[in-house]
């Protein structure tokens, strides 16, 4: 039996991702959330439209929560076909935390904790199987200033690593507490990082899979959903979850062979240039 997974699939994009592939994926699709509650409320607001997803319960910043998954996984479906990193946090513009702390608390989440689901569900892999991280318009590069930085993070795919990359996270969380951010090139947006980081990873995570002839055909991309009607954009967003969820759907059923691998899929799902654009003036 086929499985797909998606992180934070109870509301949002993340739910329009669940709906979509409850259409198409021939096998199961796990609908997880870190609240019982609202994971089984968005899986019966399925299946009152005629749609069968699977709940299950996921904290991707609890290390165990994300352990426990991994074993039900390979128990059950003994390997994953699709998984979609949806997962994260945004702290609104009104937000009253002081910066340092907001910068913790997104890299923490968006970066650190899927990158930590990814280390511990991509053993699990399954040859062929299509890997979906959920990055933004704000994750694309060019929003880096810093000549310096930008340039370390082009790197990615080719000699970056993951250590470095790692580093270059940590040295944001640092700079924002000490205040001296700015100066050092990165932008005044922890959210903006956190996705930046998160599509430099999957250039990565692309790389290291092409190396390893047990995993044949897998790929691995980034998306911009386009700025979706969430709680996310504060309900300020033009698209409908299920327009957000389009260029997820894409990447999560490429076909055989494709050569779609480690790339930055537009909302329209167009294929762009991450690190040199350009990046289309409508930014939905």
């Amino acid at each position: 039996m086929k499985v797909a997974i998606v992180t934070g699939g109870n509301k949002g994009v993340g739910f329009g991702i669940c709906r979509g592939l409850a259409k198409v994926f021939n096998g199961d699709v796990l609908l997880t959330a870190r609240n019982e509650e609202r994971g089984m409320n968005a899986v019966k607001e399925l299946e009152k439209e005629g749609l069968t997803v699977k709940f299950h319960l996921l904290d991707i910043d609890d290390p165990k929560s994300v352990a426990h998954l991994a074993g039900f996984i390979k128990g059950k479906y003994s390997g994953i076909d699709v998984l979609v990193n949806n997962a994260a946090v945004a702290f609104k513009q009104a937000a009253t935390e002081p910066f340092g702390v907001q910068a913790k608390v997104t890299i923490a989440t968006n970066y650190f904790s899927v990158q930590d689901c990814c280390n511990q569900l991509f053993p699990l892999l399954r040859s062929g199987a299509r890997v979906v991280n959920v990055s933004s318009m704000a994750g694309y590069l060019g929003l880096i200033k810093g000549a310096d930085l930008k340039a370390k993070f082009a790197t990615s795919g080719s000699t970056l690593t993951y250590e470095v990359l790692d580093g270059l996270m940590k040295d944001f969380v640092d700079s924002a507490n000490a205040g001296d951010h700015a100066a050092k090139g990165w932008p005044n947006s922890t959210y903006v990082v956190s996705k930046v980081g998160l599509s430099a990873m999957t250039r990565i995570q692309q790389q290291k899979v092409s190396e390893d002839s047990n995993l044949k055909d897998v790929a691995i991309n980034h998306v911009h959903p386009g700025y979706v009607d969430t709680d996310m954009s504060s309900h300020k967003g033009t698209k409908t979850i299920d327009e957000g969820a389009k260029s997820a759907l894409f990447a999560a059923t490429l076909p055989p062979n494709t050569d779609v691998k480690g790339k930055y899929i537009w909302s329209d799902c167009q294929i762009l240039d991450w690190v040199n654009g350009p990046i289309p003036g409508n930014w939905n």
